[in-house]
């Protein structure tokens, strides 16, 4: 499951594609995804200029010229294929439209957008921009883990009463937006000290201990006995 930091990432790369330029056609290949499409999404979105793209929390936010926002997320193998962008920065031949490629967006500059999940755990929904806040996958998400709401004074007085383990708190969405189970257990991709790692040796500096897994909230967690008890 993507990620705070993927889905940012992912926001990053769609924005020189798509700000600012024109949806000359909105292609839909089917008519759901985890949940059914809003009513004539195509057309809805068809013609539309893409004035912003904006994350919260896992799902990347799609502000539209007429005054309606998209919302997407990936799911579990959601992802965004970007080719033909003129100035070079993606691929540039198109290539033949798959059975899993769901929505394309064809832009006004040649571009090609497409959203593409074998397995359709992956969502979208249209709504109005003035409200996206009250929307029924938004409206309960707690403050950005990077944004000036989360502070320490926030997070204490949200768990000094709550039995929970810290971890399933942080998995928590209400108390915090974005946060899953690898960057909640270990430190990015880059650099696991835990993660993944049962049964090998810690790698603080002295610590001989090997490196445990228990389940927490139905997932695997990750600890040294050592240093993390």
């Amino acid at each position: 499951m993507p990620e705070l930091p993927e889905v940012e990432t992912v926001m990053r790369g769609l924005a020189p594609a798509m700000e600012g330029d024109l949806i000359k056609l909105a292609q839909v290949n089917r008519p759901d995804l985890r949940w059914p499409f809003p009513p004539q999404m195509a057309k809805r979105l068809t013609g539309q200029r893409v004035q912003r793209l904006r994350r919260r929390s896992k799902y990347i936010l799609m502000d539209l010229s007429g005054g309606e926002t998209l919302l997407m997320h990936l799911g579990m193998s959601g992802r965004i294929l970007v080719s033909g962008d003129p100035l070079g920065r993606f691929v540039q031949n198109h290539a033949a439209i798959g059975k899993h490629d769901h929505v394309i967006f064809h832009m006004g500059k040649g571009t090609r957008v497409t959203f593409n999940d074998p397995r359709r755990f992956g969502a979208m929904d249209l709504m109005q921009t003035a409200a996206c806040e009250s929307h029924r996958l938004l409206r309960d998400i707690g403050p950005e883990p990077l944004g000036n709401a989360f502070d320490e004074p926030y997070f204490f007085n949200h768990i000094k009463t709550r039995r929970a383990p810290i971890k399933s708190l942080m998995l928590d969405q209400s108390l915090v937006a974005g946060l899953g189970n690898i960057y909640v257990c270990g430190y990015f991709q880059h650099q696991l000290d835990v993660y993944g790692r049962e049964g090998a040796p810690c790698n603080a500096s002295g610590c001989k201990s090997l490196i445990r897994r228990i389940q927490q909230s139905g997932r695997s967690s990750f600890y040294c006995p050592s240093c993390q008890t």
